[in-house]
């Protein structure tokens, strides 16, 4: 394997490598990445590192290529199969390995794939993917000789997700594993925890034939619903489709939203470490920054992306972290990533010993009305833009704006977000107020805004 190797830009994602599987990403472009992660290890004095592979038809193939590039640096490769991403994560911090590459195209649509990487603890993104394209493209690639073998570490990795499960009281939990990444270990898992367990979609199939496997779209959770409604069950709790992104329901069918979890974990997580930082993302509602300051803590608002937020908790030394989007990060106990299955039995050990239902946990949080992340199509040319500008306006208004992520803007009415995606040709909108009279407004004015711009604002607004 010698010469360079041009990747398309496309699959240079911000958080991650992510394309079509025979049009955008191939084999090919598995084995370059393999060359140019590798070498990146290997010079930077890296000699171990562990690749795994989720559940799509194309995983197996973009694996074995991933793996073949990373041998021909002269990397031993330790190959932990079929599961979910954050088994990955849990073996190069366990077996202290140097780097880890997943295969997975997470919550995309069948024809999608990709790879999710880290090297030592951290996650790697941004200026550091754009490096591997430079690498590839340049065929200045480490060589060296080594080999791959082929290790199960489900047995001692669903061990460790049960060592914390502290549950007083048996309860009765739907999941969805929606045939993603998630499902086997969710099965064994639910074998040995006290308590009913019904189990939707655990079988994996990487054509998703039940559901999109994104449990932050609410049609997604529908099945799950039923599921808790026809069992009476205390809640339910869905995965993406590689496990790092939790989804639950309360026992009424009613969905706890990924700031209103991690509002029920910080309460757990500050009673044992007082005063200690807890971070989400511009996304999440005020409501939760609020309850981090009631609860004695201190609330950090940083940037969406769940690569930023483990970087800026490793940081901090922050033992809780969260966004919007389901992923939610415990170093409490945990090592600092983000692991749906391991947050599931966090939630689940939370309501046992609580004495109530998640619902009732979940109303004793202020009450507020506001509208889901709303995404809408803005061209790669002008998404940022629109932000820049959008900013300007604010300036000159004098408006109260933080901006670390696009504009959050705080008025008395409650706050609104105008951010860009990182990884598509979108912006995205969010708006929470305290009556539905401020919220109309608070639209109002966004879509104010964007009309400045030349933008239409989206249909639900």
């Amino acid at each position: 394997m010698t010469g360079g190797h041009r990747l398309d830009p496309t699959i240079l994602r911000e958080y991650d490598i992510r394309g079509v599987v025979g049009k955008t990403l191939n084999l090919a472009d598995a084995i370059a990445v393999g060359r140019a992660f590798g070498t990146i290890v290997r010079r930077g004095g890296g000699d171990r590192v562990a690749t795994g592979y989720d559940g799509r038809l194309s995983s197996p193939e973009l694996e074995a290529a991933l793996t073949a590039g990373l041998v021909s640096t002269g990397l031993a490769v330790e190959r932990i199969g079929l599961g979910p991403t954050p088994m990955l994560y849990y073996a190069v911090r366990e077996r202290r390995l140097d780097a880890g590459l997943m295969i997975t195209g997470s919550h995309n649509p069948p024809e999608y794939n990709g790879i999710k990487m880290m090297l030592g603890k951290g996650p790697v993104y941004g200026e550091q993917i754009q490096e591997l394209g430079r690498i590839a493209a340049q065929g200045d690639f480490a060589t060296g000789v080594a080999g791959s073998e082929s290790i199960d570490l489900t047995e001692a990795y669903i061990a460790r997700l049960l060592r914390d499960f502290d549950g007083t009281r048996p309860l009765k939990v739907a999941w969805d594993a929606g045939n993603g990444a998630a499902g086997e270990i969710m099965r064994r898992l639910t074998e040995r925890l006290p308590g009913q367990h019904i189990l939707l979609f655990d079988s994996i199939d990487g054509r998703f034939p039940n559901h999109h496997p994104d449990p932050t779209v609410e049609a997604n959770l529908d099945d799950l619903k039923r599921a808790v409604a026809q069992h009476g069950c205390d809640l339910g709790i869905g995965f993406d489709g590689d496990g790092d992104r939790i989804g639950a329901v309360d026992q009424s069918g009613r969905v706890v939203w990924g700031d209103q979890l991690l509002a029920l974990y910080a309460a757990e997580v500050l009673a044992q470490q007082p005063g200690a930082t807890v971070i989400a993302d511009v996304k999440a509602s005020q409501v939760l920054f609020d309850e981090i300051a009631r609860l004695g803590g201190t609330p950090l608002m940083w940037k969406t992306g769940h690569s930023l937020l483990k970087a800026k908790m490793a940081e901090t030394g922050a033992p809780l972290a969260g966004e919007m989007s389901g992923h939610i990060f415990f170093a409490d106990k945990w090592y600092g990533f983000d692991d749906a299955l391991y947050c599931a039995l966090r939630l689940i050990a939370l309501v046992s010993r609580s004495g109530s239902s998640l619902g009732a946990l979940r109303d004793r949080l202020p009450s507020v009305v506001n509208t889901p992340e709303i995404r809408f199509q803005v061209s790669e040319a002008r998404k940022f833009a629109v932000i820049d500008e959008v900013k300007a306006r604010l300036r000159a208004e004098d408006a109260t704006v933080t901006d670390i992520d696009g504009v959050r803007v705080t008025t008395p009415d409650g706050w609104w977000l105008l951010r860009a995606s990182n990884t598509q040709d979108v912006l995205v909108a969010r708006c929470e107020a305290f009556s539905e009279p401020a919220l109309a407004r608070l639209k109002a004015v966004l879509t104010a805004q964007l009309g400045a711009s030349g933008i239409a604002a989206p249909a639900v607004f």
